[in-house]
Formats: C-alpha cells, structure tokens, sequence
C-alpha cells in the first residue's frame, strides 16, 4: 500500500512541475510536514521525493530541502482549437483514404510517427513469456479444444477481478472475450443497431472508428469535441432529436484529443443513456495509461440501468500484438447473448491464460505501475521537442491526462494530407487531421504518437516535419 502512495503522489507532484504549478527552484514542503499532510509515513514521504529526484524532476540542498529541478523552457503553447457545427447524420466519407493511411501504418520501412503503439522497450515481454509458459504448462486436455466463445472463464474472472481492484464490478458472466477492443465494438454495434442507423460519435474521433463505422454502413451524428471534452448539452440534444440508438464514446484520455471527463459528466452520460434510451458503447482502450498510479472510472460505473456497454483490450497498455480485449454486456441486454457469441470470433486460449496468468500473478498490476510515469515523461519530452522544432510557427498542442497521443494544429492554410505525402516520401507515417471527422474541418491539424522513446531518428523526422510547415507558410503554397 505505501508503495502504491508514494507513486501516486509523486506523479501528482511531477505533473504539477511539467505544467509549471511548481515552478523552477520553489522549496518543497519538508519531508515531516508533506507526511503530515498527506497522512503518511515519514518513509513514504521519503519515498515520493527520491522517486522525484531519481527522475531529474527535483533536487536536494543539505540542510535545506528539496528544490523543483528547472525543466526544459518553452514558449507557452495553446491548446488546439476545434470549430462548431450542427450535428447532422451522415456517411463516413473517406473511407477509401482511411484504409490506404491505415496500410502505411503497418509498413515496416517508415518510422513510426502516426500509429499510436508502445516502444518494445516498454512491453513486458519476459513477464509475458513466463505467464504464457505458465499457462501452457497448467492447460488441461480440454483446453485444446474448441474454445468457448465468449471466452475463457479463467480470464474472465482475472478480468472482473482487476477492475474490481480498481474500483469497478463486472461479474465475469457478462464479459466476452474478442480479438481486440476493434472486434468487440463491431460486434456490439451490429448486435445494437441495423445498416443505415445512426451513432453519435464526438468529433474530432479516432479514425480507426470512423472506418469500422463505414464498413459497416452505419451514419454518424458528430457533436463538436475539444482538449477539455464535449458538450454534455449537445450530446443529449442529439440523443433526443437524432433517433440515435447508440453513441460511441471514449472518457479517458480520447484519441486524439486526450481528455479525460469529470466524474459528474461520466455519471451524466450514463444517466442521459438510461433516460432518452440511448445505448453508450464506451471505448475505455486507454484507461490504464493514466499519468497517475490511480486509473479513472469508465461511464459503466455509473451504469444502474444497462445502457453502457464496456469495451477494451490491453494493445495500449501491453502490447499492440497482443489481440485479447473484450465487451462487457449489462444484464438488461443477456437475451442477446447467443447473438453476440455467434458474431464473436474465439481467441486463442493460451494467450487468454497467459494474460490471466500475468494478472493473477501480479505481473500485469506492476507493469503498469512501471508504465505510467514512464508514458508521463515520454509524453512532457515529445511536447518539449515539438514546441522547440515548431519554434517560430504559430503550434497548437494538446496537453494529454494520460495515454500518448498528440494532436497538432498548425495555421489554417496548412493541407494535412500535403504534409502527409511529403512525410511518406521521407520515410515518415504520420496521420492527417482530415480524417477525425467531416467537411475537412481538421485539415490543419496531424496526430502523433508519443509511445516510442524520443530517439535522434525521431527527433529527426519531426524537425522535417516542421522544415515543411515554415517552408509551406513562408512560400504560400500550402493550401
């Protein structure tokens, strides 16, 4: 337990001295007082402040404390700014430019800027390996056979277990087991609505979920996203006017803006799912990448009425090979049960004991703890080094809560998808802002992915990238 205190708090402190609450050289409180008021050990205390230290972000004088460490200085940068509109149901309509983007981001040769997946450095690849040997080693003989189709109940109930740990109840009956978080929501969505249904979907959204929901030939309502969130008003204004059966929303540190909503707005959402019958597919992929030990609640928490549907999987958090996720279905909808393991495709059953296997063992719980500050860091290092390169430029940046997605808006007059070609032809993959949502309303605008390590190769392709950018606005000819 202290050891899980003093993580939290010193990733309380070091977030308030990335974002400059505590400025450069301002004394901390003495160790005996910070225990005192946090009601902790003196150990403890001594623990967060070296944590601290270890990580460069405050030093000691003797005799004297410890001191907030100077950080890297930077203009101040603004948020991105997001414009409003109408919602109004409609086709995805770029389809065909979201599956030839998404095949560069497979492609080996490019540096890796677009695609939002962890370092290998950062998956806990022995843990991984040991679990699964494990795993292997306690099957038994009916485990190699055809496997349930909902899903293991081994990991099923490691799955309920863990969230339980994290504040949380799903009992292991109601989750389904898929192939990733993608899978689990084109399951749900087809069991939910029809071809040609409309689902309200925040904007700008993860292109990822525009192109399932083109494929499967569902319209959508877009309602104006920012940094800090969306408009609970609008959202219910098209819950009761659009005839919308569903919604699809991430809560926690969305892609790409990288909010995470309050807790009075989640527990809204779900009471405004209840009310105008309005069921909320919850992506809650990046959860576990919070900036602080602590993980925020997903919308189905505050659930009492079946509306929140909870889906997820560990690509984010553990590895994007890894393709074990699941969905989470409320009582209220169980009738759909052998609908729902009809469409559902079976998942390897060792992989689905190994990770049970990493979870009861405590191996995934201390990967995470490990994880975090890490993504924290790396993700304060990109922004520094971007807010650097782009020096000059009038820059946009998100701040994200968690996970390790960047969302940048440039100048007006700047064509995403130029930038995006002349990144490919420089070996670069970056995604274009034009295609999180409609009407080209996010054409100046890119998003890139802080979770590989800030290498020289990196930080080589985003200084090309801003070369462009300042070439493109000095010369005019970026429209």
């Amino acid at each position: 337990m202290a050891a899980f205190q003093y993580q939290l708090l010193a990733q309380q402190i070091a977030q308030k001295i990335y974002r400059g609450e505590i400025s450069a050289g301002q004394r901390l409180s003495p160790l005996r007082q910070f225990a005192q008021q946090q009601r902790i050990s003196l150990n403890t205390a001594k623990s967060c402040y070296e944590w601290l230290e270890a990580q460069g972000l405050i030093y000691a004088k003797a005799k004297l404390g410890y001191f907030a460490q100077a950080q890297a200085q930077n203009q101040p940068v603004a948020v991105p700014e997001h414009p409003d509109f109408q919602a109004n149901a409609r086709d995805v309509s770029n389809l065909e430019l979201q599956i030839q983007i998404q095949a560069a981001a497979i492609n080996s040769r490019l540096i890796h800027l677009g695609s939002i997946q962890l370092s290998p450095n950062l998956v806990p690849a022995e843990a991984l390996r040991r679990s699964i040997q494990r795993a292997l080693k306690r099957c038994r003989p009916e485990d190699f056979l055809y496997s349930d189709r909902q899903g293991h109940a081994q990991l099923r109930e490691a799955l309920s277990a863990h969230w339980a740990e994290d504040g949380f109840h799903i009992a292991p009956e109601q989750v389904y087991i898929s192939n990733g978080c993608m899978p689990a929501l084109s399951v749900v969505i087809q069991s939910l609505t029809a071809e040609g249904d409309s689902i309200i979907v925040p904007t700008p959204n993860y292109n990822g979920q525009l192109q399932l929901l083109a494929l499967l030939k569902r319209k959508i309502i877009e309602i104006p996203a920012n940094t800090g969130g969306f408009d609970l008003a609008r959202l219910e204004q098209a819950m009761q006017q659009s005839g919308a059966k569903a919604c699809l929303l991430t809560a926690n540190f969305q892609n790409p803006l990288g909010f995470c909503l309050s807790n009075a707005d989640k527990e809204k959402i779900a009471r405004l799912a209840a009310e105008y019958q309005c069921h909320v597919i919850e992506d809650d992929i990046y959860a576990e990448c919070s900036f602080t030990a602590a993980r925020p609640l997903p919308i189905q928490y505050w659930d009492h009425a079946g509306y929140v549907i909870y889906c997820g999987s560990v690509s984010k958090s553990l590895s994007s090979a890894y393709r074990v996720g699941w969905f989470c279905m409320p009582q209220r909808l169980q009738h759909l049960h052998a609908r729902l393991i009809t469409q559902n495709v079976s998942v390897n059953t060792p992989l689905q004991l190994g990770l049970a296997d990493l979870i009861y063992s405590r191996a995934y719980r201390q990967h995470l703890g490990e994880l975090r500050p890490k993504l924290m860091q790396q993700a304060q290092q990109y922004r520094q080094f971007i807010i650097q390169a782009f020096h000059g430029i009038e820059l946009r940046l998100n701040q994200p809560q968690g996970s390790y997605v960047l969302w940048l808006q440039f100048p007006a007059q700047i064509d995403s998808m130029a930038l995006y070609r002349y990144a490919l032809e420089q070996g670069i993959n970056i995604v274009p802002g034009l295609l999180f949502g409609e009407d080209r309303r996010y054409n100046n605008c890119i998003r890139l992915n802080a979770g590989h390590e800030l290498s020289a190769e990196i930080q080589a392709a985003i200084l090309l990238l801003a070369d462009w950018v300042r070439a493109a606005l000095q010369d005019g000819q970026a429209a």
